[in-house]
């Protein structure tokens, strides 16, 4: 697909989410908010599994940072919302740094065992302390306000989850194709040969983990005011499955194709609700033969991401690098 008509496409795709509200009712509206979540969720892991190729089956512990870190500010302290959210995002890159630092170092299965570990850490600690309110969770979360308007309906998050949707893809897509973004899929095809170009690997795998952490706890601060109350279940081991299937769903690396994976993850089991004995059957089984038969995922990221990598080169070129500098990051393409 050429600029334009990419362009052409994005607008109507968004012009469809924002009149989606007037053309469907509650409940396939509540449907299309948790997918809009999950495309959120799915995007902050896609930093950390698409582009730097760390594999983490914990990352529904950054959910949870945020979720917990907004209901305790509103409800104990009476912040407001809007002040709770960068609180929540330093808090969850501060805690992405301490959980990074000392496994990073590690690669593969046993990078995956310890980030599984700390997500379950993340959930027994908000079961067994007192000031997320143990089992029991936060109940009585204050909505947010916009002046006078208080956000309190089905339609008020719906948008605003798509509004931080809408930024969190653009976000990662500049990440995406920036010199940070080359860097991480450097280190995600050869770690040793990036960091013999001169890539800190340690340093990046902790930029991107922080990233994660960060657009994570961002959704999970808003899913904590509009459930009104949170508990430890929300934040289960199965969490941080569904949001790494819409990642590997939609293609590794590929902005629209984590977005594809998200809706789908959410949107196909009601689809087949119909069927309520089967769905999760038919839904598994035409997950095994995707993997089968698209292991690359549905929207894969390599046309996407090279041209990223070649627009980069020339851009930096045409603003007055050397040519040496490109050789250099081609090299870094090539090893």
């Amino acid at each position: 697909m050429n600029p334009s008509r990419k362009k052409i496409a994005v607008v109507l795709l968004l012009a469809v989410a924002c009149v989606l509200p007037f053309l469907s009712n509650n409940y396939w509206l509540d449907v299309a908010t948790l997918a809009l979540f999950y495309v959120v969720l799915a995007q902050g892991l896609n930093v950390v599994v698409g582009f730097a190729g760390l594999l983490d089956l914990g990352y529904a512990a950054f959910f949870a940072v945020g979720a917990y870190t907004t209901g305790i500010l509103m409800t104990v302290y009476q912040w407001s919302f809007w002040l709770t959210l960068p609180v929540a995002m330093v808090f969850a890159a501060i805690v992405g740094v301490i959980i990074g630092a000392p496994t990073l170092r590690l690669r593969s299965d046993y990078l995956a065992i310890v980030t599984l570990g700390f997500g379950e850490i993340i959930r027994i600690l908000a079961i067994n302390l007192s000031i997320t309110g143990s089992a029991s969770g936060i109940y009585g979360i204050p909505r947010p306000s916009i002046g006078g308007y208080v956000l309190g309906g089905q339609i008020d998050f719906y948008y605003l989850i798509l509004i931080i949707a809408v930024l969190a893809v653009v976000s990662v897509k500049r990440l995406g194709t920036s010199r940070i973004g080359r860097a991480w899929m450097y280190i995600r095809e050869d770690e040793d040969a990036a960091e013999a170009m001169g890539i800190n690997r340690i340093k990046m795998k902790l930029l991107a983990y922080s990233i994660g952490a960060v657009i994570g706890s961002l959704a999970g601060s808003v899913f904590a005011v509009k459930m009104s109350a949170i508990a430890p279940l929300s934040f289960s081991f199965i969490q941080s499955i569904m949001i790494l299937l819409a990642v590997v769903l939609g293609g590794l690396g590929s902005i629209p194709g984590v977005v594809l994976g998200a809706v789908l993850v959410i949107v196909l089991p009601e689809l087949l609700r119909s069927v309520e004995d089967w769905r999760y059957l038919i839904f598994g089984a035409a997950l095994v033969a995707m993997m089968l038969f698209r292991p690359q995922g549905l929207w894969p990221a390599r046309y996407e991401l090279k041209r990223g990598v070649r627009r980069g080169e020339t851009e930096e070129a045409t603003e007055g690098g050397s040519g040496n500098d490109v050789k250099l990051d081609s090299e870094k393409c090539n090893a």
